[in-house]
Parts: C-alpha cells; structure tokens; sequence
C-alpha cells in the first residue's frame, strides 16, 4: 500500500452502522427590564413567557421546526436519544429525552410567579439524516432567531447561539451482532458546513470530546479487595481504575481528559483556563483546546459506589486550527479496548458507550 493511500485511511474512523445522531441548538437571551415591560403585566411573567412561546411556535411552523421549546426557569438544558419521550428536572437541570425520527414537540417550562434571568429556546433536530442536514437546520435556526429579534425588538447580538452536535455507539458493537459500519472523517462543525456554503462567524468557541460510559457493575467492584468497615472503602477502587484509565489513555496518546465517579454530572466547556469545579450537583470542566494539553482529571467519593463512570477526553488543537478528529476518535477505541482488556470486560455481553460532542457556540450577528 502507498504511504499517500496509508495517509487517507488513517483520516477515517469506522463506526457501527446503527450509531445515533442528535443535534440540538440553544437559543440565550437575557430577561431584561426593556422586554419585561413590552410583555409583561404587573401581576406576573406569564404574559412575557406566553408571548414569547406563542411567537416561538408560530415561527417554527413557518420555518419548519418540527421540535421546539421555550425554557425560562434558568436550568441547564440537556437533550438526549430516548425511545420514548419525556422530560426529567431537578433543581440545576432540565433534561429532553426524544427520538428525532418519531418525535414531535412544542412545549413552555416557566413559573410565572419568578422572573427567570435568561430565556432559553430550544430546537430540536428531526428527520433520519441529522449529521448530513446540520447545516441546513441550522441556517433555519439561524433564520428564523432573526425574525424573532425582529419582532420583540431585540438586538441580534444579545442572543448566544450554541450548536450542540452528538454521535453515540457502541464501541463493542460488532462483538454484538452489527457487523455493518460507516465511515467518518469526523470534520469540524465550521469545515462541513463551510462545504454547503454556510459560513459561521470566525468569532467562536468550539469544542470536541467523548465521553464513555463504564457502569460500574458487580463484577467491576470486585476487582479490588473493598474494606466495608473503612472510612473510604472505594478508594483502592477508584485508584485502581484511574491508574488504569491513566495509563491506556496515555499509551495512545490521549493527555486531556477526566475520570469522573463522584456521583455528578460532568459538564464540559470552552474556557479560556482550565476550570475543574463542583456546582451544585455538575461537575464543571472548563478546557481551551488552543492550549497544551492539561493532563488527567480524577474525580471521586471515596466513601460512595456509583453506578457509573465517566470517561471523558478532550480534543485540543495547540497550533491553533481544528483537525479532522477521526484519528482522535480511534485513539479513544483503541485506548478503550486496551481497557476493556485490563478490566476483563464481556465486551459481548456489556456495552461501552462512546458519545462524541462537538460544540459551536457564537453571538448572532445582522450579517451572520
């Protein structure tokens, strides 16, 4: 084989066939007092909350939204594959879980008795090719976000848009019976779309990682001796398996990522330091992909048994320009083969799930 074909073939990354696709874009504003009085009555906020919904409805129906929410309760909005469709909150989140192929919502979660602090408003990507229609869906996103300023009268550039982007499978997905795969050179959000003459703003934020879920089974606790009678009895647990997640991530070359068994919820985020916090019930990790590396993050309660562990890895790009991510995405399998390996996991049996993100987040611009 030439070195020019071996050059191309390690640019793609083939996954199982029946991976999933999701794509959601998060619309901010501010609640500010010169909106509040063009909507609102003295009694309560639901007037605003109405108008605003009601307008949200009208407009996607117009540009042929078929999923769209209006949130104004100053939750962290999340989305999620379900096969079945529904809504879970507690008092940091708000969590959507849908199926894009079948679903189709329209729905407000207010309280019209709090003026919430920013509006959230929420697309949801529908149909059966959601990665190849991206960017069309976002161009109506984008189209009709400036209809709606329109109309309430507010600045473009007061609205955050953020394009949130998942693919999710099982990286033991063959060992299981699918034995079909396609290929992904896994390119930048701003390279596809750029190929379908949508230009986004240079002024961005952007960022890409996978997270892998380990559930943390019978079989995997008992991989160490556990003293019951110890203060932190999942320490040597814990130890063991970052020690382990340490050294499979650095043998293929993986240095930004985190280990999370704290029983949180890992949030991650373009920031220009890094940030490693608890907020609540998020663990927050903050990561500039312009930046070298960070190393391993490891975070856990030595005093808990979770459920589940996350696996998380961040890409970072030094020189300043995104890459395709394929390599990134086969380090990853590789690195979790090798640990399925040293933790003796019945990969026909237990499912590894990979979830790979990629982020654009920007401020709407009149020319954008």
């Amino acid at each position: 084989m030439s070195i020019v074909r071996k050059r191309t073939a390690s640019q793609k990354a083939y996954i199982p066939a029946n991976a999933r696709d999701n794509q959601y874009i998060l619309a901010e504003f501010a609640l500010s007092d010169q909106l509040l009085s063009q909507l609102s009555s003295l009694e309560n906020y639901y007037d605003c909350y109405q108008s605003l919904a009601d307008l949200l409805f009208t407009l996607s129906n117009d540009y042929a939204i078929t999923n769209s929410l209006l949130v104004a309760n100053d939750k962290l909005v999340r989305v999620r594959y379900s096969q079945e469709m529904h809504q879970w909150q507690t008092s940091q989140q708000i969590i959507f879980y849908y199926d894009p192929v079948q679903h189709v919502l329209q729905n407000s979660f207010f309280d019209s008795n709090i003026r919430a602090k920013k509006i959230t408003l929420v697309f949801l990507a529908s149909g059966t090719d959601i990665r190849s229609g991206a960017a069309n869906f976002h161009q109506r996103v984008e189209a009709l976000l400036k209809t709606f300023a329109q109309q309430i009268k507010l600045p473009l550039a007061n609205i955050r848009l953020r394009d949130h982007q998942h693919l999710t499978y099982d990286i033991f997905a063959k060992h299981k019976g699918c034995n079909e795969s396609q290929a992904h050179k896994f390119r930048p959000i701003t390279q596809r779309y750029a190929s379908q003459d949508i230009t986004l703003p240079t002024d961005l934020s952007s960022i890409t990682y996978a997270i892998i879920n380990l559930t943390v089974n019978h079989r995997i606790s008992q991989l160490v001796d556990i003293d019951a009678n110890s203060n932190d009895p999942f320490n040597p647990l814990y130890t063991y398996l970052t020690d382990t997640f340490s050294l499979v991530a650095k043998q293929f070359n993986l240095n930004n990522g985190a280990l999370i068994a704290n029983g949180l919820v890992p949030i991650v985020r373009h920031s220009l330091h890094e940030i490693v916090s608890k907020v609540g019930e998020l663990q927050m990790l903050g990561y500039n992909p312009k930046q070298s590396p960070c190393g391993i993050v490891s975070k856990w309660k030595a005093d808990e048994l979770v459920d589940n562990i996350q696996l998380i890895f961040v890409a970072n790009y030094p020189n300043g320009e995104e890459q395709n991510y394929a390599k990134f995405v086969n380090q990853i399998e590789q690195a979790m083969r090798l640990l399925a390996t040293e933790l003796e996991v019945p990969t026909d049996k237990d499912e590894l799930t990979l979830r790979f993100h990629q982020h654009v987040a920007y401020n709407l611009l009149s020319d954008s």
